[in-house]
């Protein structure tokens, strides 16, 4: 087997050397499980992943995604930059939409005039909700400093994330988690997940243009905060719709997330209720930094 051609790209990213990085490697139907494990530890991004061929299959392009750690069945900064990547690199000519094939199901890509790639998500299920006061001693802070009016829910599109909703941007900027009280609560209800993520979010933004900050952080070494993810933003979506964050089930905002790691990133959101789910998409820009060959 030949050298296998990779891609970086920055997701989520309004310039170059911000938002979240992925390296997309090409051409890996030879390889292994363990050999993609190993490849992506490699790499050492929050995800690494791998296109098998350049042949569709169903419609859609097949697609796994790997951390340093583990297999993903769905992740979202990883679902914008292979589609990037795929209609930059793959198809003959740029495509107004590519669907990649996860081990969730296909997730259609869209590409905007402006630039901003746009993926539907899968609809969410909402998961149980939580004592303002016993998370707030969990993450380390003051129970008034988080949003009594809305829940501490799990939700999830593909990846179930603990949602709280947060008054400040200095609660967001001062959570320290102890993750053993949250394991400990969390885990009988995220049973066989891949990652069990937290994302905080206020109402006070470092940019007077967003609508919100976010954080998301992990219980793992190799990437204990993410510098913007998809797979959390869509089940944040769900939730700012099924609550009437904004005073309606509409949502159409603009999401910061990673100026806490020097990564400023943005992503978009966009969620209504259509009565039997809701329909949720989230959108970023994706930038091409670097490409090149890993030598077999």
């Amino acid at each position: 087997m030949g050298n296998l051609k990779f891609y970086i790209v920055d997701v989520f990213a309004e310039q170059k050397y911000a938002g979240n990085q992925l390296a997309v490697i090409r051409g890996a139907e030879g390889l292994s499980t363990d050999e993609m494990q190993t490849l992506a530890l490699e790499m050492y991004y929050s995800e690494t992943t791998f296109i098998p061929t350049d042949g569709m299959r169903d419609g859609g392009f097949d697609v796994r995604i790997f951390t340093s750690d583990t297999e993903m069945p769905f992740a979202g900064h990883p679902t914008l930059g292979t589609a990037f990547v795929v209609n930059q690199f793959i198809l003959p000519e740029p495509a107004k939409k590519v669907i990649l094939n996860e081990k969730v199901g296909p997730i259609p890509v869209t590409f905007g005039d402006d630039g901003v790639l746009w993926m539907r998500q899968n609809p969410p299920t909402f998961g149980e909700t939580f004592d303002h006061a016993e998370i707030a001693s969990i993450i380390g802070l003051a129970p008034e400093q988080l949003d009594s009016r809305f829940p501490v829910q799990i939700v999830s599109t593909g990846i179930p994330f603990t949602i709280v909703p947060l008054t400040t941007l200095y609660a967001a900027q001062h959570i320290k988690i102890d993750w053993d009280r949250f394991n400990a609560l969390m885990n009988p209800h995220v049973i066989g997940s891949a990652l069990n993520g937290i994302l905080v979010f206020s109402p006070e933004p470092y940019e007077a243009e967003n609508d919100l900050n976010a954080r998301v952080l992990f219980d793992t070494p190799t990437m204990p905060e993410d510098p913007a993810t998809g797979a959390a933003q869509g089940p944040l979506a769900s939730y700012l719709s099924k609550h009437h964050y904004f005073g309606t089930d509409a949502v159409d905002c603009r999401v910061e997330q990673g100026y806490e790691m020097r990564r400023p990133s943005l992503i978009m959101l966009k969620a209504h209720d259509k009565g039997e789910h809701i329909e949720v998409n989230v959108g970023g820009r994706v930038q091409m930094v670097a490409e090149g060959e890993l030598i077999r």
